[in-house]
């Protein structure tokens, strides 16, 4: 389903752009490329939830995310690179 940028409806807008999001992951040649992606997929997805209400308070991700953002902490999450 592929909108111009002036039709539809805002959540018509969304399903489009996290349709194109999702071929363009799989499109991905570079992994560094990804993660981008990967984060604008979510928070449209995020998005998507939201106007259908369908949002997914118990999802763990979600949980880890709104308490680094509570806490001023930025949303990307770092691996401890050191092994014990």
């Amino acid at each position: 389903m592929m909108l111009e940028a002036n039709e539809g409806d805002r959540l018509e807008k969304l399903k489009a752009l996290a349709e194109l999001l999702a071929e363009k992951m799989d499109e991905v040649k570079y992994v560094k490329d990804l993660p981008p992606l990967a984060k604008q997929y979510r928070e449209t997805i995020r998005e998507i939830e939201e106007i259908e209400g369908n949002v997914n308070e118990a999802d763990e991700i979600t949980e880890i995310l709104r308490s680094r953002e509570n806490n001023g902490k930025s949303g990307a999450v770092r691996k401890n690179k050191s092994t014990v």
